[in-house]
C-alpha cells in the first residue's frame, strides 16, 4: 500500500510539473499571436513538444507499473528522474519568456530519452551495452 502511495505522489508531481510548461508554452504561444514584433520563429514549440515527452515517458512509467513490469520503487525512480528534467524545463522556460533556447532543449530532450531507456532496459524490452560509462541503455530492436 505504502509504495502505491509513493507511486500515485510520484505521478501527481510529474503530471504538475508538466502543467506550468504547457502554461509557459501557452503564454508564450499568445504574446507572439498578439505582439506583431515577435519573432515567428519563437521557441514555444519547444516547451510543448518537452511537455509532450515527458507525459509519454511518465504514462510508459504508469503502465509498466500497472503490468508489473517494474517494481514500485524502480517506477518511483524513474518519475522522479522524469520530474527533475521537468522541474529544469520549467524555469528555463520561465526565465526565458516560456521558451528553452536549441541547445538546452535538445539536452533536455536526451535526459529524458536516457529516462525512456532505463524504463526499456527495465522492463525487458531493451538491453544495456557497453561498459555501461555512456548510460548503454539501446533499445532492443
Amino acid at each position: 500500500m505504502r509504495s502505491s502511495a509513493s507511486l500515485k505522489t510520484a505521478t501527481l508531481a510529474a503530471i504538475l510539473i508538466a502543467v506550468p510548461l504547457a502554461g509557459a508554452y501557452a503564454a508564450g504561444h499568445h504574446k507572439g499571436a498578439l505582439d506583431a514584433t515577435a519573432p515567428t520563429d519563437m521557441a514555444g514549440p519547444r516547451v510543448k513538444a518537452l511537455v509532450e515527452q515527458v507525459r509519454g515517458v511518465h504514462q510508459g512509467i504508469v503502465d509498466a507499473r500497472q503490468a508489473n513490469h517494474i517494481t514500485p520503487a524502480v517506477a518511483e525512480r524513474l518519475e522522479m528522474r522524469t520530474a527533475r528534467i521537468s522541474q529544469v524545463a520549467e524555469r528555463i522556460a520561465a526565465s526565458d519568456h516560456g521558451r528553452i533556447p536549441a541547445a538546452q532543449y535538445h539536452d533536455l530532450l536526451r535526459r529524458l530519452d536516457n529516462v525512456d531507456q532505463r524504463l526499456m532496459v527495465d522492463t525487458g524490452s531493451g538491453f544495456l551495452m557497453g561498459d555501461g560509462a555512456d548510460g548503454g541503455n539501446y533499445p532492443n530492436g
